[in-house]
């Protein structure tokens, strides 16, 4: 591949799962983008703006073999927009709210060179068991969840307690739907 992919993400979990498809890349988050979206935005459309944002908002100008990847996860649990949350009591409410209902995953992945731009979501269904309050502080004790969606990552110690089941991908709730960006990528390369 003779086109250089920029990550235009700090997230570990972004970066791990993009390695995990065997392409070269590098992670720059360069970028002027204020997260902020309409209330009245529909909920499952905050993530495709934010992800479109993030990579609009990219700190310089592509060049022709540069192909810029940037993302943003949403939960959605009932009525309520769940983001990063801003304290340790922040989570715990989410977690509380997420404790024992479905909830939806929806991430959306913007991919663009200086021609061509694709921005797609892909949303999956997480179910929990009913959580105690000790297993919830355990967790934001332990793995201080602020920088994910929700207050929980999948991959973690409340996934393995928590998770009895899940429609969808996997790697949607872990924060890029690699089914797909390893797709578009391909596109992508192949012009």
């Amino acid at each position: 591949m003779n086109k250089k992919i920029i990550l235009g993400s700090g997230s570990p979990r972004r970066k791990e799962l993009l390695e995990g498809l065997g392409l070269g890349f590098e992670v720059d988050t360069g970028n002027s983008f204020r997260e902020e979206y309409s209330p009245d935005t529909p909920h499952e459309q905050i993530p495709v703006l934010l992800s479109k944002g993030k990579s609009h908002g990219f700190h310089r100008q592509l060049t022709d073999n540069e192909i810029l990847l940037t993302a943003d996860t949403l939960v959605l649990c009932g009525d309520e927009v769940m983001g990063k949350p801003h304290d340790r009591a922040d989570a715990i409410r989410m977690l509380r709210n997420l404790s024992g209902r479905p909830h939806k995953v929806i991430t959306a992945v913007t991919i663009r060179d200086i021609s061509h731009e694709v921005t797609f979501s892909d949303t999956a269904i997480v179910h929990f068991k009913q959580l105690s309050d000790s297993e919830i502080g355990h967790y934001v004790d332990c793995c201080r969840p602020y920088d994910k969606a929700g207050a929980y990552g999948i991959q973690e110690w409340i996934g393995y307690i928590g998770i009895t089941g899940i429609e969808g991908s996997f790697y949607t709730i872990m924060g890029l739907p690699v089914h797909r960006v390893y797709e578009e990528l391909m596109r992508f390369t192949a012009r």
